[in-house]
C-alpha cells in the first residue's frame, strides 16, 4: 500500500524552528537558571551582610529582611547587568565564562567543573602560513 505524496511531505517537519530549544526569558533578560544563579549568588551576599547586621541590632528578623532585600536588589541590579553582557553573544556564553574563570582562576576544581575542556593556552596564534614567491612561469 503506497502513502499519498501529500501525506508523506505532511508527516515531515520541513524547517528546524531556531529558537525551538532555548530557555525562555522569565524577569530582566535572564533565563530561569540565569536567575537562579543572580538570586543565590544575592542571597549569599544578602545573609553574609544580614548577620552581622542581627548580631549589632539584636534581632532575628534582620537576617531575613537582608536577605529579601539583597536577592530583590541583586535581580534587579544583576539581571541588568547580565542583560546587556550578554547581548549579541551565543546563549552559552555565560556558563562558558563562569567555567573558564573558575578553571583560571582555581585549577584544582577545573576537572569537576569541565574546565579541562577548555582552551586555557594565551598568547597569538599562528596558521604557519608563510608567503610564497610567485612562480615563474619556465619552473616548474
Amino acid at each position: 500500500m503506497a502513502i499519498p505524496l501529500e501525506t508523506a511531505r505532511d508527516a515531515l517537519v520541513t524547517f528546524l524552528p531556531h529558537r525551538l530549544n532555548r530557555q525562555p526569558v522569565v524577569v530582566r533578560g535572564l533565563t530561569a537558571d540565569e536567575l537562579w544563579i543572580c538570586a543565590g549568588l544575592s542571597a549569599a551576599i544578602g545573609f553574609v551582610a544580614g548577620v552581622p547586621l542581627a548580631w549589632l541590632t539584636h534581632s532575628i528578623a534582620m537576617l531575613p529582611t537582608v536577605v529579601v532585600a539583597g536577592v530583590a536588589l541583586g535581580v534587579f541590579a544583576g539581571g541588568g547587568f547580565l542583560r546587556r553582557q550578554k547581548r549579541g553573544r551565543p546563549d552559552t556564553w555565560l556558563y562558558r565564562q563562569l567555567q573558564w574563570r573558575l578553571a583560571l582562576r582555581h585549577p584544582v576544581l577545573a576537572p569537576w567543573l569541565g574546565g579541562h575542556r577548555l582552551i586555557t593556552r594565551s598568547g597569538h596564534w599562528t596558521t604557519r602560513r608563510t608567503t610564497r614567491r610567485p612562480r615563474s612561469r619556465g619552473a616548474p
